[in-house]
């Protein structure tokens, strides 16, 4: 993608999410369109954002930049099939440099080689451009200042509770005072721990970017892709990934926090967490594309999980190392995306009682018992183990919470969560059928069934001819389109048919699908839910819709940022996308449309 700038002062904001994300399934970092890292946080993707300028877009520090002197031009990609980003800038004599961004990951001596580094190389391309280096961190969430020490190739950014060090075979001193300098050769910035690299950066950052090249590329060619959409799936499912916390299994829903729903809307969460909910979608996804790894990988996170509540309720979301209490506060030392705060750390969400999670936890679990693929694949033991969960599903199916979307001042019996309960007692049931376990298969069915006849009796409305958000409520909610695909109805069936075709009447925008039109703690919402829009794909693909599908679905595709990514929402008006970034549910509805939609390999033949 090719950008022209109007003039040099664009250089210096990170105020939209033309971003790019690189990783390594331990940290991760955005990178904006003119190669400036504008998000970092260290040493933990929840942690603190040592880079936050896309929270603090007027802030003199927070960031990683690397300037162009009077850049009139650039083009960013990623290569082909990788997580390594790279960026050319252009200045007004024509000459380019060339900056290659990525985390090192690949598989050194058995086993993930992860370290907590970023790597940034530089090349000249075309005649010997000049360039600014700026590297600028902050810690406490912007409240303190690194003390700078330096030796013949490295800088060390010192903290209380953190040090990074910055090896370079770049010109120390300018990088010390910022001077604008001659690149007539190669430039590595190697940024992470305070530990002396063993060898020079050239040499490190040349191996480490041809083997995490290797890497992500061995991993693509495992995959079993669609025939078509396949470059968006590639980038759908390497930034799903990016999402993992390989060291526990743990799957962020995002990889920031506090960029608002909508303009000024004070909608802004931090989404630096898993959520059972968002991570099964992520699983179910990846298994489509027969990357089970993840799934794996995930369910000793989950299975420790599910130890730990025992009979207890379960919260819908953990920190990434399971932590429990993720007290949500108001930072006061950045400004907020587009100077539009509040910027929170931490969330409410952890207190809250959302039934759907239980339906979530089986769904994510059921595919692991059956799959011959695994190195650890669960059994009866498990199972049993499993059916708590089951127990507390039943025993709240017909309770209020806050629902799917999180509701923060209102609870009700919400549709989505007794028939995310229902699944959860009818893939036990299926469970213990496979396991040979006849009198639980025929205890869990019974069990499904009586929340099935629930939500048909509670949740349907006459008048409206569709299923509604609540039980014997009136509002239209995007998330009753789940029913056919968890397998709640056929798509044929009349009711769902129906249901279909208000919640389209009424929550869709265009191409574009809000989750609801009724007011809720913050007001009435503005912005469309990517997710839901995908729900719509899916719904209209069940039900024959097919050209239709297919439509919205390109629609959206055309909706994505520069580099393949979307965030949480979009304006249905402009385009713009809004939300945090970059959205787990929006990559898998990108993975989950083009595999219910894409034509047959066969049809090639």
């Amino acid at each position: 993608m090719d950008w022209t700038l109007s003039d040099d002062n664009d250089l210096t904001q990170a105020n939209n999410l033309d971003l790019g994300v690189i990783g390594n399934l331990a940290i991760s970092a955005l990178v904006d369109k003119h190669a400036s890292v504008v998000w970092s946080c260290l040493p933990r993707v929840d942690g603190d954002p040592v880079f936050n300028r896309l929270l603090a877009p007027n802030s003199p520090r927070g960031h990683f930049s690397i300037r162009l002197e009077h850049q009139v031009a650039v083009e960013q990609s990623y290569r082909h099939n990788t997580a390594i980003l790279c960026t050319r800038l252009t200045d007004r004599q024509r000459q380019v440099l060339e900056i290659i961004d990525f985390a090192p990951r690949f598989i050194a001596r058995g086993r993930a080689f992860r370290p907590l580094m970023l790597v940034r190389r530089i090349r000249p391309i075309e005649g010997n451009p000049r360039v600014q280096i700026s590297l600028r961190p902050q810690f406490c969430w912007g409240a303190e200042e690194p003390h700078l020490t330096h030796g013949s190739n490295h800088i060390r950014f010192v903290n209380s509770v953190n040090t990074l060090r910055l090896t370079t075979n770049a010109p120390i001193d300018y990088l010390l005072h910022e001077t604008t300098f001659l690149v007539d050769r190669p430039y590595d910035l190697i940024l992470g721990p305070d530990e002396t690299l063993e060898r020079n950066a050239a040499e490190v950052a040349r191996e480490f970017e041809e083997k995490t090249a290797d890497y992500w590329r061995t991993w693509i060619r495992r995959l079993a892709l669609p025939l078509e959409w396949q470059d968006a799936v590639i980038r759908a499912a390497i930034t799903l990934k990016l999402c993992v916390v390989e060291d526990t299994g743990a799957i962020v829903a995002a990889l920031t926090t506090s960029v608002p729903e909508f303009a000024n809307s004070g909608r802004s969460w931090d989404y630096r967490f898993c959520w059972l909910r968002d991570a099964f979608f992520v699983v179910r996804a990846l298994n489509s594309l027969a990357e089970v790894a993840t799934m794996e990988d995930y369910m000793v996170y989950l299975s420790d999980i599910v130890q730990d509540a025992g009979d207890a309720i379960l919260q819908p979301v953990f920190g990434v190392g399971r932590e429990r209490i993720l007290t949500e506060e108001i930072v006061t030392t950045l400004d907020g995306y587009r100077g539009m705060g509040p910027v929170r750390r931490g969330n409410q969400a952890h207190e809250h009682r959302q039934h759907d999670v239980y339906g979530n936890v089986v769904l994510a679990a059921s595919q692991a018992f059956l799959d011959h693929r695994l190195f650890r694949r669960p059994g009866i033991t498990e199972f049993h183990r499993l059916e708590s969960v089951g127990d507390r599903a039943f025993a709240v199916h017909d309770q209020p919470d806050a629902g799917l979307w999180e509701l923060r001042t209102r609870a009700r019996v919400h549709t989505s969560s007794t028939l995310l309960c229902w699944a959860a007692c009818d893939r036990l049931g299926k469970v213990a059928q496979f396991l040979g376990l006849s009198a639980r298969a025929a205890f869990w069915a019974d069990r499904a069934k009586t929340i099935h006849r629930t939500i048909v009796e509670r949740c349907w409305n006459d008048r409206r001819r569709a299923f509604v958000e609540s039980f014997d409520g009136e509002d239209l909610d995007a998330s009753v389109l789940l029913m056919a695909e968890v397998g709640f109805l056929p798509a044929d069936d009349p009711r769902f048919l129906s249901t279909l075709e208000a919640v389209e009447r009424e929550l869709a925008s265009g191409y574009h699908m809000y989750r609801y039109k009724a007011p809720d703690d913050f007001g009435a919402p503005e912005t469309a839910f990517n997710a839901c829009t995908f729900w719509r794909i899916d719904a209209l693909a069940r039900v024959g819709r097919r050209e239709k599908a297919r439509e919205i679905f390109e629609a959206i595709l055309a909706n994505r940022n520069h580099l393949g990514l979307l965030s949480e929402d979009i304006d249905p008006k402009t385009g713009a996308l809004w939300g945090n970034f970059p959205q787990t549910y929006s990559m898998v509805g990108i993975i989950n449309g083009a595999v219910r939609l894409s034509r047959p390999w066969e049809s090639m033949t």
